[in-house]
């Protein structure tokens, strides 16, 4: 997940089958994501990222006089967002990058939201620099991103199921799930590409897994198949993936409260503004 690349091709289609458990697992952050987008009226929306389209339906939902677009490079997530969407009039999915894709008349966005979809931008400054100049001004910016991964204990605790790795650490500001995490990085990207009055708002949640009867397998599948676990595993001999399997098996069950498998979990909720 460290490569726009990647989301046009297999983590892309991934994250497409998984689409109701990523849902899950992203529940509190969609929630108060969303009571800050909507706490002021808008007329155009633009989600950045939009996946599955979950954020883009609630938001049209919310307001039906309304106007949503959501954006994303992977044609799969586009696919379910579709039907999820269908029939809904004031919403549509459009493929492309938001970097460099451009509304149609009368549709710049008076507000831009995304929920963890804007951290794998190659150029982020001049990404974010594009959106504003598409956007109306004094348009709203409102996204959610990972704090950075010492802050997330889900990460320490994945990584501690794997075996010992000699790749070299991460570039903390490499395209990437955790490349916003630190705040002074991100208010200067949005600064120099243009944004006022950025405020940063933490948010401390559960990452849901697994849930219902069968909660450790619902868990143990669903990261199997998303998130770092689901790699590292994959490339595994036999043998020393039964080993990683057995461990993390062992982490899910620690983290199992009243048939709930949810892991700790940290974010930042990030609002700016468009000048006038």
């Amino acid at each position: 997940m460290t490569d726009q690349s990647e989301w046009t091709g297999k983590v892309g289609n991934a994250w497409a089958d998984e689409w109701k458990r990523t849902d899950r697992s992203f529940g509190p952050v969609t929630d108060r994501l969303l009571e800050v987008a909507q706490a002021k009226g808008f007329a155009q929306a633009l989600d950045v990222g939009c996946g599955a389209g979950e954020v883009s339906l609630a938001l049209a939902a919310g307001d039906p006089t309304a106007r949503v677009i959501g954006v994303d490079i992977s044609a799969d997530l586009l696919e379910v967002a579709r039907q999820r969407g269908a029939g809904q009039q004031n919403l549509r999915f459009e493929l492309g990058d938001a970097a460099r894709w451009t509304p149609g008349a009368g549709e710049q966005a008076d507000l831009v939201i995304s929920r963890h979809g804007v951290m794998f931008f190659g150029d982020p400054i001049a990404a974010f620099a594009h959106i504003a100049d598409q956007a109306a001004p004094s348009a709203r910016l409102v996204f959610s991103c990972f704090r950075e991964r010492t802050e997330n204990p889900w990460v320490r605790e994945i990584a501690a199921v794997l075996p010992p790795s000699d790749e070299p650490a991460p570039d903390p500001d490499a395209p990437g799930p955790f490349a916003f995490g630190r705040r002074a990085r991100v208010e200067d990207i949005l600064r120099k590409a243009g944004w006022q009055g950025i405020a940063f708002e933490p948010i401390d949640y559960r990452m849901i897994g697994g849930e219902g009867e069968q909660a450790i397998e619902d868990a143990l599948s669903y990261f199997l198949r998303i998130g770092p676990a689901a790699r590292a595993i994959g490339a595994l001999g036999e043998a020393e993936r039964d080993a990683a399997m057995a461990r993390l098996r062992a982490m899910l069950e620690r983290h199992c409260v009243d048939a709930q498998v949810a892991l700790p979990a940290a974010g930042w909720i990030v609002t700016a503004r468009v000048p006038d």
